[in-house]
């Protein structure tokens, strides 16, 4: 059978409820006891006997969840088979593609049927982490709910397992087989420092997997290792293993405040937490302090943020987080509007209406060995953008920032799934060759003349291999690297990345290798041991053998560094022209003195309300306000307490409005509010109680340079649709009856 097995015969598997379990042991390294079991699906006898072949045809047929629960039923039902019960435990996977369609309560119904001495551990992969954040910690929670325990799995295959360690609070981490197979190095040691770390704060248990020989049982032991698992202590089989007694595996204790997945940020800090008030302006600088922080702790880091409105997310800001994307593990940008994916590599969501966040400003930033979180709450000012005030508090109190970014991330979109595009063509018939087989007499001189004549890169990289190594370079991809192809070869090619490397292409380029599709990323490379930073245009294709396995990848790689610098250069010049627009733009539509809009401007929004309006039967109301002794104060304390008054007057009716209400000065002591939404029947009535409120908050006396004032104001009003369905009418109308008024009566100024 050629490729992928038909997807009838999944579907015939799941009727006969075909999936069965063989079972791995997991030994307690100091006393040699065998303490778990991990459960591995396996398929009947032929073409979907493994697992790959398995989930492969369920992926294609689109029957993956299906799939999953069978194998979580397989496994309990093979477990309570074999008398795998306590002490043991067995440890069942979730597959990470089926986090948000998976029946979770299935989970429950199990736990409520199985015996009571079935143990188990939910085990969960990094690939999860990226796409299905939410789920993912949904998915924690409900099973520690069923009182199962929860294993991070492949730790150390990926950075951002090591930043997500802090979210998942996992009761066991698994360290990829590569800790141990390969020889120590930078990364290993820094994978370590991080777990060590976090089994230390936690308890948490640490097993190494893939031992195979004493030497890797050394490496487990001296990687801190305290339960192991691989071919040393035992292949899977059917039931457990004679040779090994059994030993219960005690877990750490729970932790009693398991965050909420609909708490927000602001409601983690701790009761009587000293909470300081701040304008906007101090916590952008804040906010900016905490980023940098981020991208110098790397890879490892999760930042996840609060925008309130898509309208804060500002280029300026843009560009921030897609700096951050690129040095980080994991970004989320949460806020009214916000779509999944606001900025290249960042994760996002809207929130709901009801959702409290939507009045937070909160930045958290978590690694291994860091941690802090700015948690603030809007009071509701609505003064000029920059000088609304918040109350906040900056910690660095671990549980709280881990509290507080479970929050935020658990409301993160999930990432569409891609499935794999189905393998069609053979390009290659020997599985470990670095040279393409052809068939053509004398076609193979031909083709590699072709090979080393051209300007591209190319290499061959052998999948089947460990670490997945180069086995063939041209010799343009020795000049564009800087490296021989002696220095190269048998080294898999991430050693050409940079710490500015973007990580969301290079996450892209990897989930585009697991699935076994092609894919092209520009991506910053370094050059040669000086290190030179060159822009890389990579295409990767599959290479399968004849059983539509990838054996092989080949990658095709230019030089675009010209195009790249040039392309950014245009960015900024695009940028600067921008940003000099909305400097124009603002200038013609806010007032310089209040940063009030201006009449210009408040006619467009008052235009646009009475559209809406009109649409949604409601009424719109227009109030004409006129200062009442303002020019006694200004002949007599001059110009700038004027222009001080002003601005207190403006911030005081601002207080008194509603959030949807407007506001705008027309100039001199004159302003503008219109009231949109109201009910046509009650509209007028309405309108009124607003004049009164802002009459007596106007009267309130107002202390300007060591003087006491008081200035009064007359205001007229208009409403939509009896006075009027459009600007110029509603405005004659309320300036004719505020004009009336003040014939009437005219406050005087006390000083």
């Amino acid at each position: 059978m050629n490729g992928t097995p038909p997807a009838a015969d999944i579907h015939s598997v799941l009727a006969a409820q075909a999936v069965t379990s063989v079972f791995q042991p997991i030994v307690d390294l100091d006393s040699g006891r065998a303490v778990a079991y991990e459960a591995l699906a396996r398929g009947p006898e032929g073409a979907l006997r493994t697992p790959d072949a398995l989930f492969a045809a369920a992926r294609e047929a689109g029957v993956l969840a299906e799939l999953d629960a069978a194998c979580r039923t397989a496994a309990f039902r093979g477990a309570v088979e074999q008398g795998l019960l306590a002490p043991l435990t067995v440890f069942v996977n979730v597959e990470p593609e089926v986090l948000d369609s998976a029946p979770l309560d299935e989970l429950l119904a199990i736990a409520q049927q199985a015996p009571a001495e079935l143990r188990v551990v939910v085990e969960i992969t990094e690939r999860a982490l990226a796409a299905r954040p939410a789920e993912l910690l949904q998915t924690v929670r409900r099973v520690r709910e069923i009182g199962w325990g929860v294993a991070l799995d492949d730790v150390g295959a990926d950075a951002m397992s090591l930043a997500f360690m802090a979210l998942l609070q996992p009761d066991v981490v698994k360290l990829d087989l590569r800790l141990v197979q390969d020889r120590p190095g930078p990364a290993v040691a820094e994978i370590m420092n991080a777990v060590n770390a976090y089994a230390e704060r936690t308890g948490a248990l640490v097993l190494a997997e893939g031992i195979e020989t004493p030497e890797h049982l050394t490496a487990a032991l001296a990687l801190g290792a305290t339960l192991g698992q691989g071919w040393l202590f035992g292949r899977p089989a059917a039931g457990p293993a004679a040779q090994f007694e059994t030993a219960e595996l005690v877990l750490p204790p729970v932790a009693a405040d398991t965050p909420e997945v609909d708490v927000s940020p602001f409601a983690c800090l701790p009761v009587g937490t000293q909470l300081r008030r701040s304008p906007k302006l101090l916590l952008i600088e804040l906010s900016k302090q905490l980023e940098r922080q981020a991208m110098r702790l790397g890879e490892t880091c999760v930042v996840a943020a609060t925008f309130q409105d898509a309208r804060h997310l500002t280029p300026s800001t843009v560009e921030r987080y897609r700096e951050l994307a690129a040095r980080t593990a994991f970004v989320a940008a949460l806020g009214d509007g916000l779509p999944t994916e606001p900025v290249p590599g960042v994760r996002g969501a809207t929130l709901a209406t009801t959702d409290e966040v939507r009045g937070e400003w909160d930045v958290a930033v978590l690694s291994p060995h860091f941690s802090a979180a700015l948690l603030a709450r809007d009071l509701g000012d609505e003064g000029p953008e920059m000088e609304r005030m918040f109350e906040y508090a900056l910690t660095y109190d671990r549980d709280v920032v881990a509290r507080a970014a479970h929050a935020l991330v658990s409301r993160v979109a999930p990432r569409e799934t891609r499935l794999p595009v189905p393998r069609q063509a053979v390009a290659v018939t020997a599985p470990r060759a670095p040279e393409i087989t052809v068939t053509a007499p004398g076609a193979e001189g031909l083709l590699h003349r072709a090979m080393a004549a051209t300007t591209s890169g190319v290499v061959i990289v052998d999948m089947q291999l460990p670490d997945q190594p180069m086995v063939y370079v041209n010799r343009a991809f020795e000049r564009l690297s800087g490296f021989s192809r002696e220095e190269v070869l048998g080294r898999n090619c991430r050693f050409l990345q940079t710490p500015d490397t973007d990580l969301a292409a290079v996450a892209r380029i990897r989930a585009a290798i697991d699935s076994g599709r092609e894919c092209r990323e520009t991506v910053l490379n370094h050059r040669g041991p000086e290190q030179v930073p060159w822009w890389n245009e990579l295409h990767l294709a599959p290479v399968v053998d004849g059983q539509g396995r990838v054996v092989q990848y080949i990658g095709v790689q230019d030089d675009v560094t010209a195009r790249v610098q040039a392309e950014r250069r245009l960015a900024r010049e695009q940028e600067r022209t921008r940003q000099y627009l909305d400097r124009i733009e603002r200038l013609a539509y806010t007032d310089s003195l209040t940063g009030l809009p201006n009449r210009r401007r408040l006619q467009e929004q008052v235009e646009l309300a009475l559209w809406e309006a009109d649409a949604a039967s409601t009424a719109v109301g227009l109030l004409f306000v006129d200062l009442n002794g303002f020019k006694a104060v200004n002949d007599r304390f001059g110009h700038a307490v004027g222009d001080e008054l002003l601005l207190v007057v403006s911030r005081r009716v601002r207080s008194l409005l509603r959030r949807t209400d407007l506001l705008a000065r027309l100039g001199g002591d004159e302003f503008l509010v219109a009231l949109p939404g109201l009910d046509p029947e009650h509209a007028h009535r309405e309108a009124a109680r607003v004049v009164d409120a802002l009459v007596a908050g106007v009267a309130q006396p107002i202390e300007l340079g060591g003087e006491v004032v008081t200035v009064g104001a007359s205001i007229g009003a208009a409403v939509s649709p009896r006075d009027g369905t459009d600007f110029a009418t509603l405005l004659h109308a309320a300036d004719l009856r505020m004009y009336a008024l003040k014939q009437q009566r005219r406050d005087a100024v006390r000083v």
